[in-house]
């Protein structure tokens, strides 16, 4: 009985470690350790910055990021309401708009606020037209002012995709190891 494998077994492993590096090849993603968080603490999904030329790129972000905190059981999750939509490339206003919003949230009660930035949200130019999205997350200590937790990444997908549902995979990636330890 010869133990080598078949030319046909040898065929599908070198075609199953492409398809894989393929897949692997359509995500880049930089994210801190998971903090020890308190999962029933109220928190905040503040402003997301919009580095885009992609209109309200910034608040559909926000959307599903708290969506899926709600999906992921944190405790009671609220939106800033106020100035909150950076839309203007060149605006200079993100650090004040930043501790306006920490600091409606800390007049709020809450205990973690949830802050991002889009960089990049759109459809890649060309035959395909892939889907494309760019995201940075950080978790706020609101009481404290400091950061705990933060990542960042950049998903593609497939021509058929939404770019919504490009945006959720990537933001629930980053998200899952932001609240991993949140008990």
């Amino acid at each position: 009985m010869n133990s080598l494998p078949t030319f046909a077994s040898r065929i599908r492993m070198l075609a199953g470690v492409s398809l894989l590096s393929l897949l692997t090849a359509c995500s880049t993603i930089d994210r801190g350790s998971s903090p020890s968080l308190v999962k029933d603490a109220s928190w905040a999904v503040l402003p997301f910055d919009n580095h885009t030329e992609t209109p309200m790129a910034g608040s559909r972000a926000e959307s599903i990021a708290t969506a899926l905190l709600h999906a992921r059981g944190v405790g009671s999750v609220k939106r800033y309401t106020g100035d909150a939509q950076q839309e203007s490339l060149f605006d200079g206003q993100n650090g004040k708009r930043r501790e306006d919003a920490l600091s409606w949230a800390r007049s709020e009660g809450v205990r973690y606020a949830l802050l991002g930035a889009v960089d990049e949200w759109r459809y890649k130019v060309g035959v395909d037209g892939e889907p494309a999205v760019g995201v940075a997350l950080e978790i706020v200590d609101v009481s404290e002012g400091k950061t705990v937790w933060s990542g960042a990444g950049g998903k593609s997908g497939w021509s058929r995709e939404a770019l919504s549902a490009v945006g959720q995979k990537l933001i629930r990636d980053l998200l899952g190891t932001g609240i991993a330890n949140a008990r």
